[in-house]
């Protein structure tokens, strides 16, 4: 009888520990890491093509990617839970909720940080992350206040992410190249880009309560065209890096193709008066392009 009151009692405790992972993994949306991890990654591979692979790197590149995003996430939630607690959209999130407590996401916070800072010390080649990484980490968390001064807080974000395959690129290679900054800038417009859609929905809310936006400034058929013009750039950026990077070849240009099909599907899924489709062409299409980059560029760098 003791021995099964323990074992019930443990299970319970388990049960209780996933659900509790499961809220945290929930409130930072770690399935999103698929937008940014990828380009991390090609950033890698673009500089293993020089200098040898070793998986400790792979490694930690992969936590600094993970960490880093909890951070910021995390604080993000932080930042924002008196407007998220306002707006009819985000109201249901964790700390609104109550699901979750400010302090335990603080403490996510923290760890998130402090792993982020630890993978750059333990896992990489060089002193160049390590000098950067707070300075950075303050960068990606400054974002959760950019919308109270400036409505570019979608450039913010788009350099926030940008950084990654730039940093995963000086993290293996030790040096700086054109290539992984042409690569950045895209990510740069990239993000811009789709983040501007995605304050659509928000446009009146931001209104209301003096948030900034290109959408809450502007209008939202003026932000639709601004980010069209974002993901033009963006098209350009990568067709310039096919010049400039020599493995990038055949695969890698046919694929820029099929990128651009998507860009098109995302904008015209998304109308001034009909934002019905709004997170079907922002996730969906944005993991594929993502994706799909870093299969077509790491193919043609080691296998075309």
């Amino acid at each position: 009888m003791l021995l099964a009151k323990t074992a019930n009692g443990e299970t319970v405790a388990a049960n209780s520990m996933l659900r509790k992972v499961r809220l945290y993994l929930e409130l930072i949306r770690f399935s999103h890491t698929l937008f940014a991890l990828p380009f991390a990654l090609l950033g890698a591979a673009m500089a293993w093509a020089a200098v040898p692979f070793q998986w400790r790197h792979l490694a930690g590149i992969l936590l600094c990617m993970v960490f880093a995003r909890s951070a910021a996430m995390a604080f993000n939630r932080l930042a924002d839970v008196r407007y998220d607690a306002l707006n009819p959209r985000t109201a249901g999130r964790h700390l609104p909720r109550g699901t979750l407590s400010r302090t335990s996401v603080a403490g996510l916070t923290a760890i998130s940080s402090i792993g982020f800072v630890a993978s750059t010390l333990l896992f990489l080649p060089n002193t160049i992350p390590i000098a950067a990484a707070v300075p950075v980490l303050l960068f990606l968390l400054g974002y959760s206040f950019a919308k109270r001064f400036t409505s570019a807080s979608h450039v913010w974000l788009g350099v926030a992410l940008a950084l990654s395959p730039l940093a995963a690129y000086v993290a293996i290679a030790g040096d700086f190249a054109w290539p992984p900054v042409l690569l950045s800038l895209a990510v740069v417009f990239w993000v811009t880009g789709f983040d501007i859609i995605y304050a659509c929905q928000d446009m009146e809310f931001d209104r209301q309560v003096g948030l900034r936006s290109i959408p809450a400034r502007w209008g939202i058929p003026s932000a639709l065209r601004l980010s069209a013009l974002s993901h033009v750039l963006f098209l350009g950026a990568l067709a310039v890096l096919a010049f400039i990077y020599p493995p990038f070849g055949m695969i890698y240009r046919c694929g820029l193709i099929g990128v651009g099909m998507i860009l098109a599907y995302e904008h015209l899924a998304v109308r001034p008066h009909d934002l019905s489709r709004l997170n079907q062409a922002f996730f969906t299409a944005n993991a594929v392009i993502s994706v799909g980059l870093f299969l077509i560029g790491t193919v043609d760098i080691f296998f075309a």
